[in-house]
């Protein structure tokens, strides 16, 4: 159960926006349904004049249902919760949520059981600065506990992150602060400090005297899909890039903190971001993908970037980047931390890949590739070391095979929770360590903003790479630069044992 004492009622501003409807929504009903107390309550708030009951058929589609008991705790979700319609910048509004939550408070109260408020903040950036002062002014917990979770984008660049971060910090104490990534409620993010610092056998390889190249890798199989228009004015770097990529970095280079601690494990990943300077230009590619002419005209790989009628024809944002980062530290010192992501690529891949160094003293003839530990965090969460072997056989002949973790067969008839399920659960429990701190975000966004400012500045042009392909070849060209080698002549297939073998 709960960390927190007393009762808790879970405000959802922004209740009837896309996110809330796909992801908030339905991952509140599991939480109710499986871990949450039966006095849990639930209101939504949002500028449109809806019923709850609106809410839920909107939510239904999204919601996952297999059995009649998922739809019984749907039912049962939706019970409990209410909505109320206001502008995000009108007092009288906010005070008129503030009366109804006391309202849903009153049973609780009157027992002398304190009631604790979440805000989850599903707003566009032009509400934020209001919603929170209302919030602030009208809507605090009068005997419980306040938090209020904050969705990014948390600022377009170093200086507006910071005017959000000191408005913030004139409303709420960093510990009521909850800035959520979701990335960092994957099922392999989570279990990076467990392989890292649970098991001894990786501690004398990681670092620079065994690793050649660190390489994180976020791709998607398709465009923006109509959404040109909201990805448009941020561009891979800062949707991807500059959050996720940088929070999986983190966990890769961090030192070992003296806890697990929410603060000893921040500190740490600010320790790292602090040794790595701005991004160089030189150290960049960047794309924009055009349409596969070669499929069906009706097909998404068809269209171009451009071709979305929601983007402006002229426009030079890219939808893939690979940058070269490095961290100047006695650990890392010489090693490239490659970040590659980008949209319309040949694959659905998000992963973490640790090139070791050649082995010495070459006895094969050539023929052995590099061992690489790779962590991939989606889809189909593995841990597998990639290793020469000899084939089975009277001749001696090399292949690249692997050892394999791979998590969903491993821990088969194990619930594997969505990334917001975990992190919302981390907000009820009021544990932060998930939660990326303002510090933290200072320096992420000192790491990239010299770099966007010049992309925004310059416009320059990004390399054409057609739909479904890896990406331009100017990417690989960098990598190779920094002596990341592919071969090519590997893939990784998720092992297949039957019962009997495990």
């Amino acid at each position: 159960m709960p960390a927190t004492e007393g009762d808790t009622i879970f405000i959802l501003v922004g209740a009837s926006g896309d996110l809330s409807k796909k992801k908030i929504w339905p991952t509140l009903c599991n939480l109710k349904r499986d871990f949450l107390s039966k006095s849990s309550k639930f209101v939504g708030y949002a500028r449109s004049k809806l019923t709850i009951e609106e809410i839920k058929t909107g939510v239904k589609p999204h919601f996952k249902s297999k059995t009649a008991d998922d739809e019984a705790a749907f039912d049962d979700f939706f019970a409990s919760s209410s909505y109320i319609s206001g502008r995000y910048d009108e007092v009288s509004s906010f005070i008129k949520l503030s009366e109804h939550l006391a309202s849903l408070s009153l049973e609780s109260t009157s027992k002398g059981v304190n009631v604790n408020y979440i805000f989850y903040l599903a707003v566009p950036p032009s509400v934020f600065d209001a919603v929170t002062s209302n919030i602030k002014l009208c809507c605090m917990a009068p005997k419980g506990v306040t938090r209020v979770v904050v969705e990014k984008p948390f600022g377009h660049d170093l200086e507006s992150s910071e005017v959000l971060s000191k408005h913030l910090a004139t409303l709420f104490w960093e510990q009521q602060l909850y800035r959520i990534d979701h990335y960092l409620g994957k099922e392999m993010s989570q279990n990076m400090l467990v392989l890292r610092f649970g098991n001894q056998m990786f501690g004398p390889i990681w670092n620079n005297q065994s690793i050649k190249a660190v390489k994180l890798t976020f791709k998607e199989a398709i465009g923006t899909k109509g959404r040109g228009g909201y990805f448009d004015p941020s561009g891979i770097i800062r949707d991807v890039m500059q959050n996720h990529m940088v929070q999986l970095l983190c966990l890769v280079a961090m030192e070992k903190p003296p806890s697990l601690e929410a603060d000893d494990i921040r500190a740490e990943k600010v320790k790292v971001l602090k040794r790595i300077q701005p991004v160089k230009m030189e150290d960049v590619v960047l794309g924009q993908y055009v349409g596969d002419k070669s499929k069906p005209e009706d097909s998404e790989a068809y269209q171009g970037y451009l071709d979305d009628p929601t983007v402006p024809k002229s426009s030079t944002t890219p939808t893939f980047a690979t940058a070269v980062l490095h961290v100047n530290n006695d650990r890392w010192e010489g090693v490239p931390f490659i970040i590659k992501a980008g949209k319309g690529l040949n694959e659905r891949k998000a992963e973490i890949r640790l090139q070791f160094k050649d082995a010495q003293g070459d006895i094969f003839s050539q023929k052995c590739q590099r061992n690489e530990l790779v962590f991939r965090v989606q889809p189909n969460e593995a841990v597998y070391a990639k290793l020469m072997t000899k084939i089975p056989g009277m001749e001696f002949k090399l292949e690249e095979t692997e050892l394999d973790l791979t998590l969903t067969e491993r821990f088969h008839g194990h619930k594997f929770p969505d990334a917001y399920e975990r992190l919302l659960w981390d907000v009820y429990c009021g544990n932060q360590s998930s939660f990326v701190r303002s510090d933290e975000l200072r320096e992420a966004w000192r790491i990239f903003t010299p770099l966007l400012n010049e992309i925004d500045t310059a416009k320059h042009k990004p390399v054409d790479y057609i739909f479904g392909s890896r990406g331009p070849l100017e990417s690989d060209e960098l990598e190779r630069k920094y002596d990341m080698k592919f071969s090519g002549t590997y893939t990784y297939k998720p092992s297949q044992l039957s019962k009997s073998q495990l």
